[in-house]
């Protein structure tokens, strides 16, 4: 007869962390969507690294419980349905996306990558300590050390291996963040070696914080109805008080951004005729908008390329 399963409250409190570090992400993505914010700032800077780290905390915790769930014997009926729910919900958020964000739609996020974490992860689960370290080596250099020309092709973009994929507001492809899920199961597979997965069982910081571990509980339903709400509480309130234009702030985010490609003079110059256009045209709003009509777009791409032919040396 197998022991009774101790469910570790911890790594649902860590999962609980990782989601309200989520909502904070999505909240500052949706201010930066509506143009309260200056724009990118979400997808640039220490913002980017924060959503890196969140990213990567929730794939590490997928290792952990994948090798909590399945380390006395594989329980497969569970797992199936486990992953059946992952995959529709990843699914659902495709189509969901594609209809309100058509130009960044979610084609393999976070979902769609831990349903296939999952699979991969669970043929690894017996695999020894050493050879899943150097596994997940191997996943996280991948991007850097695996090229060629015909892992371009959108079948491939999954793999994370190509070098032009289209944007998405939540790419989270097979390498090199698969390397994450692999270091979780081998630490909870080094802990468990350790005797540190009995006295994690121990422990119950769920009565001092209740919140948080029922958040990481229900961790892909909070998942799924924290950024639809937070979206379109943003949403209703930009109803009421539009966002007004800051030019200073367009400037630095336009500069910001442009000088990780470009010289910073040019940057200068070409953000502050890309500005003047539209200060000229009354059309400050456009340069905030992430949703532009196809008249918008074409007369922002005009005003893109006449500033960069103007300003190139």
């Amino acid at each position: 007869m197998q022991p009774k399963r101790t469910r570790i409250e911890l790594v649902d409190v860590a999962r609980g962390v990782a989601l309200v570090a989520m909502a904070i992400y999505h909240f500052t993505w949706d201010l930066d969507f509506f143009g309260y914010i200056a724009p990118n700032t979400s997808v640039t800077g220490g913002w980017k690294i924060f959503a890196r780290l969140i990213a990567s905390s929730f794939l590490f915790l997928v290792g952990v419980s994948l090798f909590l769930a399945h380390r006395e014997r594989f329980r497969l009926r569970p797992f199936l349905k486990r992953l059946a729910v992952i995959a529709a919900a990843a699914a659902t958020i495709t189509v969901v996306t594609y209809f309100v964000t058509p130009e960044g739609f979610i084609f393999f996020g976070i979902l769609h990558h831990i349903t296939l974490a999952s699979v991969l992860g669970a043929l690894a689960l017996r695999l020894p300590i050493p050879i899943i370290l150097a596994l997940a080596v191997f996943a996280i250099a991948a991007p850097h050390i695996v090229q060629a020309p015909f892992l371009d092709q959108p079948v491939f973009w999954w793999m994370g291996l190509s070098s032009n994929v289209r944007p998405s507001n939540d790419y989270i492809p097979l390498f090199p963040w698969f390397g994450a899920v692999l270091l979780g199961l081998a630490a909870a597979k080094a802990s468990a070696r350790a005797g540190l997965i009995e006295r994690l069982g121990n422990l119950r910081p769920t009565r001092k914080v209740p919140l948080l571990a029922a958040a990481g509980r229900h961790s892909l339903v909070f998942y799924l109805l924290h950024q639809p709400v937070l979206f379109s509480l943003v949403w209703l309130f930009a109803l009421m008080m539009p966002p007004t234009p800051d030019p200073a702030q367009f400037l630095q985010a336009c500069t910001g951004e442009c000088a990780t490609r470009n010289e910073e003079p040019f940057c200068r110059a070409y953000c502050a005729c890309v500005l003047e256009e539209a200060s000229a045209a009354g059309r400050l709003g456009a340069l905030y908008s992430r949703q532009a009509d196809d008249e918008t777009q074409a007369w922002l791409e005009d005003v893109v390329f006449r500033c960069s032919m103007e300003n190139y040396e």
